[in-house]
C-alpha cells in the first residue's frame, strides 16, 4: 500500500502570484479546505508544502502555497500530481477502500480461479465497476455490489469475486 495518496493534479498557474488550479481527484473538492499541508510529487522528489489559501472555480480547485508567491516558483510544477499522507486522507465507512489500494488487487473467484488484476475502477454513479485485466481474453467488468464482491484483503493482495451470469 502506498503511504501517500493523490488528491488532485496542478493543471496550470492561476495569475501572477504563484496560484495553481487543481484538478481534483478526489470525491469532494472541499476537503482541500480541510487540508494544512500536501505533498508535491515533481517525478524527482516529494516537496512537502504548506496550503496558504484555498478558492475554487468552476470544477477546480485554486491553491496558493506558503513561500511561492510569483508564477516563476510555481510554473515547473504544472501536470504534477497532489498528494496527502493517510493520516489526512478522508475516513473510509466499513467496506469502502480507496481506488489506489484496489488497483493491482488479485482478483479470484468465489470458486478459485484466478480472474487476473484490477487494472482500473470506474465510477458510474449508480455503483462503482472494478475492471479485472486478464491474459489474453477481454476485460471483466465487475459492479463493485455485494452479490459480486465476497471478499477484499488489502493484506493479502487479493479480492474475491461471484462473477454473475453474463459478467464474463
Amino acid at each position: 500500500m502506498r503511504d501517500k495518496l493523490q488528491v488532485g493534479v496542478i493543471t496550470s498557474t492561476h495569475g501572477i502570484r504563484g496560484e495553481v488550479k487543481v484538478f481534483p481527484t478526489t470525491d469532494d473538492a472541499q476537503r482541500f479546505l480541510d487540508l494544512k499541508t500536501v505533498y508535491l510529487d515533481t517525478g524527482k522528489e516529494e516537496l512537502e508544502l504548506e496550503i496558504e489559501k484555498v478558492k475554487f472555480f468552476k470544477n477546480l480547485v485554486i491553491l496558493k502555497f506558503k513561500n511561492y508567491d510569483n508564477i516563476n516558483d510555481i510554473e515547473k510544477y504544472k501536470k504534477c500530481p497532489i498528494l496527502v499522507t493517510r493520516e489526512d486522507a478522508v475516513e473510509l465507512e466499513e467496506n469502502e477502500y480507496f481506488i489506489a489500494d484496489l488497483i493491482g488487487l488479485d482478483a479470484v473467484s468465489d470458486e478459485g480461479e484466478n480472474l487476473g488484476k484490477i487494472s482500473d475502477v470506474l465510477q458510474t454513479g449508480a455503483n462503482d465497476v472494478y475492471v479485472i485485466k486478464n491474459k489474453g481474453v477481454k476485460d471483466i467488468l465487475v459492479p463493485a455490489i455485494e452479490q459480486c464482491v465476497r471478499e477484499v484483503n488489502l493484506e493479502e493482495n487479493r479480492i474475491v469475486i461471484h462473477l454473475l451470469p453474463g459478467l464474463r
